[in-house]
């Protein structure tokens, strides 16, 4: 069991501090939490200090608080958490929302980023047939004050594949059935309005000249391996199809994500 050092503070973003060295911050997926890095973290911290932060309201995260309207102000959030740890330099790995904040943090602050993964993310605005599904399940899930089941089902399909084990399928919908309607309403639906009504940001990734590495599940299905692929061509850096994965690609294949991850920081770091 790693010994982990947990933020408890209620006016902060909660997060996990493992390891020593030199920074990586890690970014979750929206309706993830900073759990989802675990076989990251055990693999990363032996050569890294790892920093894991749970997006507002998601983990043990207090609710989204008044006034963030884009992924550029939650990108501002986390840059003031990990600067408030005392530190100056970091290397970032984003998956989803986590990729777009921190894409957002490598192109404001090129000083402090030293490397960057984006993984199964994209920077470009939702596409107009999946922004008007996603925008009407939020109305239905403000509506209702709750997720329902048939939904859960339909967003356990969109995050793992058919063959991803029965646990981790069950975890994930009885995690989405319990979300109580405050936390719905208050913070995760406005969440997904940003991230989804997000602006097209695909101009700032040729200006990020730190290296990078971009890799997606290659049946990933709300951020297909295409966008992937234009996202590399834009930075002008390697890119990786993670194999057997979805959406959820570090764990559903952690072995090879685990592997790329490490060769990629100690050639760069």
């Amino acid at each position: 069991m790693l010994k982990q050092r947990v933020n408890k503070m209620k006016s902060s973003m909660t997060y996990y501090d493992t390891g020593a060295g030199f920074p990586i911050i890690l970014g979750h997926s929206y309706f993830f939490s900073k759990d989802m890095w675990k076989h990251q973290i055990e693999s990363l911290s032996q050569h890294y200090r790892v920093i894991a932060p749970d997006l507002w309201a998601h983990g043990d995260s207090p609710a989204l608080p008044d006034g963030r309207k884009s992924i550029e102000d939650l990108a501002d959030d986390h840059y003031a958490l990990i600067t408030s740890l005392g530190i100056s330099e970091f290397a970032i790995v984003g998956l989803s929302v986590g990729g777009m904040w921190g894409a957002e943090l490598a192109y404001k602050y090129p000083q402090a980023v030293k490397a960057l993964v984006l993984m199964d993310t994209d920077l470009a605005c939702e596409p107009d047939e999946t922004k008007k599904i996603y925008f009407n399940n939020l109305k239905i899930i403000e509506q209702d004050g709750k997720i329902p089941a048939e939904m859960c089902n339909y967003l356990v399909s969109l995050f793992y594949t058919s063959n991803a084990s029965g646990a981790l399928k069950e975890q994930l919908y009885s995690y989405l059935i319990s979300l109580s309607s405050d936390r719905l309403r208050e913070s995760i639906i406005p969440l997904g309005r940003i991230i989804f009504g997000r602006n097209n940001r695909l101009n700032i990734l040729n200006d990020i000249s730190c290296p990078a590495l971009v890799m997606t599940g290659e049946n990933d299905i709300p951020r297909p391996p295409s966008e992937g692929v234009r996202i590399a061509g834009l930075l002008s850096c390697e890119y990786q199809t993670v194999p057997n994965a979805a959406h959820i690609s570090n764990i559903e294949n952690p072995d090879f994500v685990n592997k790329q991850l490490l060769a990629f920081f100690n050639k760069n770091l």
